[in-house]
């Protein structure tokens, strides 16, 4: 028990609560003192009292750091009380209240974050063929000549350079539509024979289906160039004027008019390369080299295989480069591996091409082997020896009915 000395009369100080935490350090007690103090000057004459005559046994028991009950104090003093205390007699007072969480100062706290040594950052692999740089300078080695089928026949040589800007533009899209599954020989001899009759918007349209058939045949499938021709002039002078549109979104729009030609058309056309212009000859060679990183099954696969690791310089030269290429020494079927500079690297060098199988009886169709003559002998005479084993078609008639 604490004796705490107020004036002339003598309080008792009653413990009720104690907690070791600084924070919620509390002592409620009942105070008897005569005069009018406030509570935070009963406070801190407390706090005083009770560090001078703590009992040592309970000193143990009880830690109070200083600083704390000070600034308690302090807190306290600078907020007004409550309930003022009663002028007459000891009255029971409830100490002071816990500090609020508003009422706390707010410490700044520094957030550091551990840096993960152990763990690397993702990278994009970039793929591209081992040796594709020797091989396209063997490529263009073998096409030095510019002596190939696209070189003299191609759509950068079917339209006329005295025509205006916009008529040479349509007569390269042109030239591009009809050499869709058609030789570039036949594909010139065509665009030959429109530009003598007028190859422009309005002469198109005012030509009638079965003249342009003519005028056009024999490219691959004339009959749905004819009306494709038709529908992509009417919708040139319709939304532009008898021009050509300038990107790849406008010319796929068109009748007939896929992603090889679109391409091909804004880099002949308004010599911008938008991409790779694949065709049969791009897509078999890039496999057949290892230029993908796995095969493709059809033009547009190969050139979006080819757009990820190929350069954009290389683009326009690309498809000239290949189509040559593969007219001349890179064939379908039956290449000429033995004549190819990339015989050594290729990995499709040298193997057998599939061929079509031909027609039984026509001249280059596999003979049969002809039988040693004592085998055939041997089973002439084993047909005469053995009876049938079945009965003819017409006695087998006359035993089922």
């Amino acid at each position: 028990m604490l004796h705490v000395r107020c004036s002339t009369r003598v309080c008792h100080v009653v413990p009720c609560v104690t907690m070791t935490s600084p924070y919620f350090m509390h002592s409620r007690s009942v105070i008897t003192r005569s005069g009018a103090q406030n509570a935070a000057s009963s406070l801190r004459s407390k706090l005083t009292d009770r560090r001078s005559n703590v009992d040592p046994v309970c000193s143990v028991a009880v830690k109070v750091k200083v600083e704390e009950e000070e600034e308690e104090a302090r807190i306290v003093a600078q907020r007004p009380s409550s309930a003022p205390l009663s002028t007459g007699g000891c009255q029971p007072k409830t100490g002071t209240l816990p500090l609020s969480s508003h009422s706390r100062r707010k410490r700044q706290v520094k957030v550091e974050y551990e840096k993960d040594e152990g763990v690397t950052p993702v990278k994009t692999e970039h793929w591209e063929p081992p040796d594709w740089k020797k091989q396209l300078g063997y490529i263009r080695e073998m096409r030095s000549c510019r002596d190939a089928p696209v070189d003299n026949m191609g759509a950068k040589k079917c339209y006329d350079p005295e025509a205006p800007a916009h008529v040479r533009r349509f007569q390269v899209l042109v030239s591009l539509m009809l050499s869709s599954q058609t030789k570039d020989q036949v594909t010139a001899a065509a665009m030959q024979k429109l530009r003598a009759h007028g190859c422009t918007v309005e002469h198109i349209l005012t030509t009638d289906d079965e003249a342009l058939g003519k005028l056009i045949y024999p490219v691959g499938f004339w009959r749905t160039k004819v009306k494709y021709l038709k529908l992509t002039s009417a919708m040139l002078q319709k939304e532009f004027a008898g021009d050509i549109p300038d990107s790849v979104e406008g010319l796929v729009r068109l009748p007939g008019v896929g992603p090889k030609m679109a391409h091909l058309a804004m880099d002949i056309a308004w010599d911008q390369v938008s991409g790779i212009g694949v065709d049969t000859h791009v897509h078999r060679i890039s496999n057949r080299l290892g230029w993908l990183k796995e095969p493709s099954k059809n033009p547009e696969e190969t050139r979006k295989a080819l757009e990820e690791w190929l350069p954009r310089e290389l683009w326009s030269e690309i498809n000239w480069l290949l189509v040559g290429f593969g007219q001349q020494v890179c064939l379908p079927v039956s290449p000429l591996c033995s004549v190819c500079l990339n015989q050594f690297s290729c990995p499709s060098a040298h193997k057998i091409s599939p061929t079509k199988r031909p027609k039984a009886g026509s001249p280059r169709s596999p003979k049969p082997k002809a039988e040693p003559e004592h085998e055939s002998t041997v089973k002439r005479e084993r047909t005469k020896k053995e009876p049938h084993m079945f009965p003819p078609t017409a006695q087998r008639r006359r035993l089922k009915k």
